[in-house]
């Protein structure tokens, strides 16, 4: 089995707020836009493609979406390293009106040494999404943690 086969970056979280409103805020580019990227090109709808903007880092990238099945599952496929790889998000139904959330980003490229980067940071990133999800859907706070996370910009390495 090859490195990029191995390497998955994953995210968990568990979110105090019912599923439906959950699924929404990734769903709804307005929502998302509170935690993550700065603006998208329309709601996640399966067979569309669409445009996920963030503006501090004048990056944007374009994702198409799989599938989504209402308060279960979201895929897409995202050029966000340059090549398509699958982002999926997985939301499991918990008691008490709560999800726990799940973000995986699989199919990396390269060299042993940048596969590995790329997972890390992928991980990473997704953890921040998932943190800033967290705080904005149960308590309306914005944390800026994508947006801060390089406060001088993308890094060109």
């Amino acid at each position: 089995m090859k490195l990029q086969d191995e390497l998955i970056a994953n995210a968990e979280m568990l979110i105090r707020r019912p599923v439906a409103e959950a699924f929404e805020a990734f769903v709804d580019p307005s929502i998302t836009s509170r935690f993550w990227l700065s603006e998208g090109s329309g709601r996640l709808e399966r067979g569309r493609r669409i445009t996920w903007t963030w503006r501090w880092y004048n990056f944007s990238v374009d994702a198409d979406v799989k599938a989504v099945e209402p308060n279960q599952r979201i895929l897409v496929e995202w050029s966000g390293y340059g090549y398509p790889t699958p982002i999926e998000w997985i939301f499991t139904e918990g008691p008490d009106s709560t999800i726990f959330a799940k973000v995986t980003n699989k199919g990396f490229r390269g060299a042993a040494k940048e596969v590995a980067q790329m997972a890390v940071d992928a991980t990473e990133g997704f953890s921040f999404v998932l943190a800033g999800a967290k705080a904005w859907l149960e308590h309306g706070i914005q944390l800026n943690l994508v947006p801060d996370r390089f406060p001088d910009g993308l890094p060109s390495d």
